[in-house]
């Protein structure tokens, strides 16, 4: 997997983002029946309707992020924990949120059992983000919204980044957006087709 990373097709260059994808089982995140297709490079079905993103999509966001070892990261969208354990394998302490139940409680129960103290799963709605533990150094966004949620910005340190997926399913794109004395620059940069970001009942608007 990490030599088709590294592929000119591909061209994933960050040394320890390749590091952290090596060292990650990504057998171990999903469900038994797709094992063998593990590091296809291709998504694959987790339960609940959700998807673990093909190993390039994982590792052209996580670089994008520029991520050093003390950072604090929020993710919005679990799914069954792979992109958490590799953000935890490059920063300090990685905050993430599942809004579907039972994928959190899943992830947080395989992150724990393969000793990724460094994470903390939370079930709920990402378009509020995490509060009390704001300001983040990066967020990753791992559901395509129909635009930034407002409160994932206001969580964003100055200097941070954000990796988010847009739009609607047929035309997503990547977006990478940085903090940079108050105001937000944002750049397109991959065209992409992720499960859509979806709101709790209850959630404001």
């Amino acid at each position: 997997m990490a030599e088709q990373l590294r592929a000119p097709d591909r061209g994933i260059t960050d040394a320890r983002v390749l590091a952290a994808m090596g060292a990650v089982p990504r057998e171990e995140f999903v469900p038994e029946n797709v094992r063998a297709e593990a590091y296809d490079d291709t998504a694959l079905p987790i339960g609940e309707g959700q998807t673990i993103s093909q190993p390039y999509i994982v590792a052209f966001m996580t670089e994008q992020l520029r991520l050093r070892p003390g950072d604090r990261v929020l993710e919005i969208g679990t799914g069954c924990g792979y992109q958490a354990a590799v953000l935890a394998r490059l920063v300090r302490e990685v905050f993430s949120m599942e809004i579907v139940e039972a994928l959190a409680a899943r992830a947080r129960e395989d992150l724990r059992r393969l000793g990724f103290a460094n994470v903390t799963v939370r079930a709920g709605d990402g378009h509020g983000g995490w509060s009390e533990e704001a300001p983040f150094d990066a967020v990753l966004v791992a559901c395509a919204p129909d635009k930034v949620p407002a409160r994932l910005i206001l969580q964003l340190k100055e200097g941070g980044r954000m990796v988010i997926p847009v739009g609607p399913r047929a035309h997503q794109q990547i977006y990478l957006l940085q903090k940079e004395q108050g105001e937000l620059h944002e750049q397109a940069i991959l065209s992409v087709r992720f499960v859509p970001m979806t709101r709790a009942s209850n959630a404001e608007v």
